[in-house]
């Protein structure tokens, strides 16, 4: 099978074997096609001027084909990439290149995708996740992850950024998949060969704002952006104002782009609480609702949300599956280590109740005031929404890598209370997230890296420290100096994964404990997910819970633990078959009124 998504932007290969060019530049008067051709030879042709701010021009298979290079040059002078381009293999601010997306050969005709309720998401980096940093090398460890029991990789950005490493949050152009990645077959390949072993492949995007090396919309089609609007990156994308119609569909058209061609089985919008735009729909139901009804109709495609909010309105709507969940994140890390600075003040006051509030109900904000916020107001009511609306997880690259020095929660906390906190996450029935290599406590940290250049790469350096001034440990300025340098290549190498610490014994006993938490989820919890509702909740002393849902068959589940360092006691009601005990005695123990520290115990009751 051939994939290749129509769109009325970019370089399109025709029937006949000629080529499209279209751009939008309603702020020029005239756009030249420069064509590179085998030769070095430059052709320059002038692109026809249509109603709107449209240029297009067609070629023939003499003078353009897939492969050929090629940019735009703008009234003469500025010479600018396609900013629809398929591939930029000379990074950001050099010559786009022509791809025939049909010219590969799909092998997945069958795949359908899986159901929702079965994600146990892995995100990664392709930069850091292997030593070479490839769609290629990534492939070699996709048994690996069905081994452990993953059922979806979720990729950070591979949209084109600057330079030769970069988070991905700082794309530039969004359709070309970043060359040092490898090839737009390459990573085909890689979600073929995913697909191939029962793996969902989601890619994150960020369509709230563009990187700040390499865009040159401004230069040409300012349109782009609202002034009206501002964001932590300057104007906001303009999806409500004059024009926005066609900054509307170029944002539609990428999330298509991915799906069809690519065959990705969702995406994750990157921070739509930064999306601003007073339209309805706006531009995430608009979005939500053409894959839909696009790819939507004949597999399965998941939407996934970043959204500090706390906003419900998205989920209700059927057409996401899902959001992040910081609160459940904050609440347990605060449980872990303590850590009281930035957004964890917002849980210092009953950590153990805002846990157990996201275990059965999503949020822990819903629309309570947040000390962080300065006393607003943030979030919803969520206890309505069912479980799988909410994707828990203890560690991602923000949590990490928005770190000082990209510390691991393994680095910060003992073995045992770890140990807890991932039995109460991973069998809950939310869906839960991994980042790549916590599964075995992997010694490599995850920092903050980047490859500007200049006043940019300065400013961003002294950002980065400047961050840290409120946070006691940074207070001192020779401190904050020895925060790692985003730009240093040696902070992006420091992140590689150590994939040969496996072989000691310390790791290894992590990645089986990772295994087999994962086996009890697939074998106890998830066939039983479907048309399950909310939970119920209830503390015990300061440090103590219990979380009972009612699960699809019938059945109901229930959560004991305690997650402080002194026993609670109390009247503990529990019933059922315990598949998940963190010490054998602990029925023992629950039935005498007390609760140790730091356990877990997981029952299943079956419907009578």
């Amino acid at each position: 099978m051939r994939r290749a998504h129509d769109m009325p932007f970019g370089a399109s290969v025709l029937p006949g074997g000629g080529i499209r060019f279209r751009l939008w530049a309603p702020a020029v008067r005239q756009v030249e096609l420069i064509l590179e051709n085998n030769t070095d030879n430059k052709i320059s042709l002038a692109m026809q001027p249509l109603e709107g701010g449209w240029f297009q021009l067609e070629t023939s298979p003499q003078l353009a084909a897939p492969g050929t290079l090629y940019y735009y040059r703008l009234d003469g002078g500025l010479i600018v990439p396609d900013p629809a381009s398929r591939a930029n293999p000379q990074d950001v601010h050099g010559t786009s290149q022509i791809v025939d997306a049909s010219a590969f050969i799909w092998q997945d005709d069958s795949w359908q995708g899986r159901p929702w309720h079965e994600a146990v998401i892995y995100e990664l980096h392709l930069g850091t996740f292997t030593d070479d940093g490839t769609f290629s090398a990534a492939i070699r460890r996709l048994d690996y992850l069905v081994e452990l029991g993953i059922t979806a990789i979720e990729l950070m950005p591979v949209a084109d950024f600057p330079g030769t490493r970069n988070w991905g949050y700082d794309g530039a152009l969004l359709f070309a998949p970043d060359h040092r990645y490898g090839t737009p077959h390459e990573l085909k390949a890689l979600v073929q060969a995913a697909h191939a072993r029962g793996l969902m492949v989601f890619l994150d995007v960020v369509y709230n704002h563009f990187g700040p090396d390499g865009n040159y919309l401004h230069a040409y089609a300012p349109q782009f952006f609202n002034q009206r609007h501002h964001t932590p990156w300057g104007a906001a994308i303009n999806f409500d104002g004059n024009d926005s119609r066609i900054v509307r569909d170029f944002f539609i058209h990428n999330a298509l782009y991915w799906l069809e061609e690519y065959h990705f089985d969702g995406l994750r919008l990157d921070a739509v609480h930064a999306i601003v735009d007073d339209s309805r729909p706006d531009i995430v139901e608009e979005l939500a609702a053409a894959v839909q009804a696009g790819p939507g109709q004949s597999r399965q495609v998941h939407l996934i949300l970043e959204n500090d909010a706390n906003t419900t309105g998205y989920l209700q709507q059927g057409t996401i599956a899902a959001q992040w969940n910081d609160d459940s994140h904050h609440a347990l890390h605060l449980l872990l280590t303590g850590e009281r600075d930035g957004y964890y003040a917002d849980y210092v006051d009953q950590p153990t109740y805002h846990l157990a509030r996201c275990l059965a109900e999503g949020f822990a904000f819903q629309g309570e005031p947040s000390l962080f916020r300065e006393g607003r107001l943030r979030g919803e009511p969520s206890g309505h929404l069912r479980p799988s609306a909410f994707i828990n997880f203890i560690q991602t690259h923000d949590q990490i890598g928005n770190r000082a020095y990209g510390e691991r929660i393994a680095m910060l906390t003992p073995q045992k209370p770890l140990q807890v906190a991932l039995a109460v996450l991973l069998l809950a029935p939310s869906p839960p997230m991994l980042f790549m290599g916590e599964e075995f406590a992997a010694a490599t940290p995850f920092q903050f890296f980047c490859d500007f250049q200049g006043e940019l790469a300065d400013a961003v350096t002294e950002g980065r420290r400047r961050e840290f001034a409120g946070f006691g440990k940074f207070a001192d300025p020779a401190a904050r100096a020895a925060i790692p340098d985003p730009n240093d290549p040696a902070t992006f190498v420091r992140c590689k994964l150590n994939w040969d610490c496996l072989d000691e014994p310390q790791h290894q006993l992590w990645l089986e404990y990772y295994k087999h938490l994962l086996t009890l989820r697939r074998t106890h919890v998830v066939p039983r997910l479907p048309g399950m509702g909310g939970g119920e909740f209830e503390l015990m002393g300061t440090s103590g819970l219990v979380v009972r849902w009612h699960l699809g068959d019938g059945a109901r589940l229930t959560l004991l633990a305690n997650l402080g360092d002194s026993p609670v006691d109390g009247i503990i009601d529990f019933a059922g078959t315990a598949f998940y005990l963190s010490q054998v005695d602990l029925p023992e123990i629950f039935a005498a009124g007390r609760m140790p520290s730091w356990c877990a115990a997981w029952f299943i009751e079956e419907a009578r």
